[in-house]
């Protein structure tokens, strides 16, 4: 049975969804200001992962992925740029969603705008108003009353009065308490705003996410994850704004992803110790990051540089080599001892690195079998294949992934191999050393074997 780790509760717990054979998952997704970096893509990634793995252990997903489309850095941002809020959402909407492809995330089910929302989002501040968990403040602000909510803390496990000491929360005389946060802001000039019952305004941060998850998926659902940073205040918050308005239980499960770190150092836009996405793949494959993100677990730090993400490659070619020399069968094969370790790895938590290391000691029983039985060594080429399809890895063409994507002329490579087959013919030695050090100038390493010639690039 699949044991998941739940943050509220601070233990593996085993899963039993709400319906059976259906989870419904709601993720917070990005905020659209700027291009997206690899630490919020680890985040993203692992719950991909998520979600193709109970895919495969056959429950029906509901995924929601939010988009924050109103916040105080899309304003900002557009006020910098001399632009329109909508100018910078769209534009960097679409690169998130190219992003995402390039990474082999799949679509979510549902990827709702917070714009989309604001019927919904007003509605729910207008029940936390009638159950007396929220108030509307002096300037027109409507705040939550923190202290009204007898479990707040529950998800980072801190009292209320730890939170209000160490928490950086804003001071001001407006709000009952320091640890009161907006639900609903009034209008400021020659910013965006919606109407309402307080009059016209925008929502906070953590009352959008509480509506969209209620609107998609129900007033309880199974899982929710995000980043370790969102713990507090945001999802104490949406846990706070959800079960104040409902009375119910929020979430069953809560999953948080570890930070993706530099000098053992959260990576992050406000430390400016970033790479962004885009940044990294003009020199680096999106199958060598995503390798490196599932090569730690989900919820443990992981370091992220050029030579880890160099490591990786190198370790898809060897599953790559593997799948070039034993092409899969397309016969459907359950009868597979590695599968049955796999899905125990994945399994206890998404292990991922343990489901890694069974399909690396897959991949060597595949070349051990080459030889002595070829068709038992395609069927197990078929189960990498398929496995790795899980973890979203492996699915490229060997001979694509080996020969590069860009920057690469083909036709010229393939006639200096083919001269250089001919001065080896020739015994023309010198000639053939000449042509292997020309394409070893342009990044090509040649393997000559039995059948011929294969050539691959060398990132």
């Amino acid at each position: 049975m699949l044991k998941i780790y739940n943050s509220l509760t601070q233990q593996k717990e085993f899963f039993k969804p709400i319906e059976s054979g259906k989870v419904k998952l709601y993720v917070c997704g990005p905020t659209v200001y700027d291009f997206c970096h690899v630490g919020n893509a680890r985040s993203f990634t692992a719950f991909d992962g998520i979600v193709r793995y109970l895919h495969f252990r056959g429950y029906d997903v509901v995924y929601v992925r939010n988009i924050t489309d109103i916040d105080d850095k899309i304003i900002k941002r557009a006020n910098e740029n001399h632009e329109d809020f909508n100018v910078i959402v769209e534009r960097f909407t679409a690169a998130f969603r190219e992003d995402m492809q390039q990474l082999n995330l799949l679509t979510p089910t549902h990827e709702p705008r917070a714009t989309e929302c604001i019927p919904h989002i007003i509605a729910m501040i207008e029940k936390l108003i009638s159950n007396e968990y929220a108030y509307i403040a002096a300037n027109g602000d409507v705040y939550y009353n923190v202290r009204r909510f007898s479990s707040y803390g529950c998800l980072s496990h801190r009292n209320i009065d730890e939170l209000e000491s160490g928490a950086r929360v804003e001071i001001s005389d407006i709000k009952n308490d320091p640890l009161d946060f907006v639900l609903w802001k009034m209008a400021k000039p020659d910013e965006p705003s919606w109407e309402s019952p307080w009059g016209k305004g925008r929502p906070g941060w953590h009352i959008e996410c509480s509506a969209m998850s209620a609107r998609f998926l129900g007033e309880t659902f199974d899982m929710h994850g995000g980043g370790k940073d969102l713990i507090f205040p945001h999802h104490e918050n949406e846990i706070a704004q959800s079960e104040g308005s409902t009375g119910k239980k929020f979430v069953n499960y809560w999953l948080h992803a570890g930070y993706l770190q530099i000098d053992k150092e959260k990576m992050s836009k406000s430390l400016g110790n970033f790479f962004t996405i885009r940044d990294v793949l003009q020199d680096h494959s999106p199958e060598a990051l995503r390798y490196l993100f599932i090569s730690g677990h989900y919820r443990s730090p992981l370091n992220f540089s050029k030579e880890l993400l160099e490591q990786s490659r190198h370790s898809l070619e060897r599953f790559y080599t593997v799948l070039r020399d034993v092409p899969p069968t397309s016969e459907e094969w359950n009868d597979s001892k590695y599968e049955k370790e796999f899905i125990d790895a994945m399994d206890d938590d998404f292990n991922t690195p343990v489901a890694l290391s069974v399909l690396f000691e897959l991949a060597h029983e595949i070349q051990r079998l080459r030889e002595k039985d070829l068709n038992r060594a395609m069927k197990y080429a078929m189960v990498l294949k398929k496995l790795g399809g899980v973890l979203g890895i492996l699915q490229d063409d060997p001979l694509h992934f080996f020969q590069g994507k860009k920057d690469v002329d083909v036709e010229k490579i393939e006639k200096l191999i083919a001269a250089r087959n001919r001065a080896r013919a020739e015994k023309n030695w010198a000639e053939a050393d000449r042509i292997r050090k020309e394409l070893s100038d342009l990044s090509i390493v040649l393997e000559d074997g039995a059948s011929g010639t294969s050539w691959k690039k060398n990132c």
